[in-house]
């Protein structure tokens, strides 16, 4: 299977006609913060012949996967192994303090949804992992057979919104007791064992919550978009576009109140002339999050709980121009 065929990028005309105005001009830098199997990385390079790429992912595999398919693109392309709220770093090193356009795909990709030893996947059995970059860090097996009842408890309820999730700890922690929990089918069982029958009729596979959590923790996910956004919106230029695809509730929050916070007059009430620093630095591209449409939907299952939010640069921050 090629990475064209085993990966559809979501959304993707539309995320090509939102940064399109910031991408024409020569010498253009767009950002791809979360590369994957290439997709998205790909269209940019062909649709937009003029500009230059800069695409960082935390898992290595990937990494080599989407280098191949980019690399008839030569030097216009420039991958960094990085998690993307390193982005600060990356473009310093690079020396490229302003760029045009970004572009975030966040959660899981389809890379490591299918390959079933990476254990991000409840419907096949296979080791407890979840690491997006397995190079480092802890593994879903290490938070379940090490971490506090209550912790558990709130990584359920906090990064999996399950309502059930003092249950499910209950049985993690009585199972661990006899035997450390090593793969992703015992986990699956006991959740279905756990679970009241109400709650097992609803909301599609009954582990897909815990799954969530999990994955969340062990990448560091909602942290990671909570400083790497707001480093994305400071490292635009003047009429630079972003671009977020956001997989759940916690994520789009997260992209929102960004937004929101960068569109706002933040002048005290009653001035007569708002001042130049009080003025919004964002110009917000859609209203509310836009949703793929039935017909991409029906072509990938996988874009059905995409929201697509984006922004537009219109003035620096004070003390960028200080």
């Amino acid at each position: 299977m090629t990475n064209s065929t085993r990966h559809v990028p979501v959304m993707l005309q539309r995320c090509l006609d939102m940064l399109a105005p910031a991408l024409a001009e020569p010498g253009a830098v767009v950002v791809d913060c979360t590369l994957g199997l290439g997709g998205h990385s790909e269209a940019l390079l062909a649709t937009f012949p003029a500009a230059r790429l800069i695409a960082l992912d935390r898992d290595p595999a990937a990494l080599k996967l989407a280098g191949d398919r980019l690399a008839p693109y030569g030097e216009r392309a420039t991958l960094v192994h990085a998690v993307y709220d390193e982005l600060p770093e990356v473009l310093d090193r690079l020396g490229t303090p302003r760029v045009q356009g970004v572009l975030f795909d966040l959660g899981v990709s389809s890379m490591q949804l299918d390959e079933a030893d990476r254990g991000f996947a409840y419907a096949q059995d296979a080791p407890l992992d979840m690491r997006m970059d397995q190079t480092t860090g802890i593994s879903a097996a290490d938070v379940l057979n090490t971490y506090a009842p209550g912790e558990l408890v709130r990584i359920l309820r906090s990064y999996g919104e399950e309502k059930q999730a003092k249950r499910i700890v209950e049985a993690v922690v009585r199972e661990r007791a006899k035997e450390p929990f090593t793969n992703s089918a015992r986990l699956v069982e006991l959740i279905r064992d756990a679970l009241p029958q109400a709650a097992k009729r609803t909301g599609g596979n009954p582990a897909k919550r815990t799954f969530q959590a999990l994955r969340i923790e062990v990448n560091g996910e909602l942290a990671s978009v909570e400083r790497a956004v707001p480093a994305a919106v400071k490292a635009l230029a003047v009429g630079g576009r972003i671009a977020v695809l956001s997989y759940h509730s916690l994520e789009d929050r997260l992209v929102k109140q960004v937004f929101a916070a960068g569109a706002a007059n933040t002048a005290p009430a009653g001035l007569p002339v708002v001042p130049e620093r009080y003025q919004p630095r964002l110009r917000l591209l859609t209203r509310g999050a836009e949703l793929p449409t039935e017909e991409e939907v029906a072509e990938n299952r996988r874009a059905a709980p995409a929201r697509l939010r984006g922004a537009e640069r219109i003035r620096e921050n004070v003390e960028d121009t200080a």
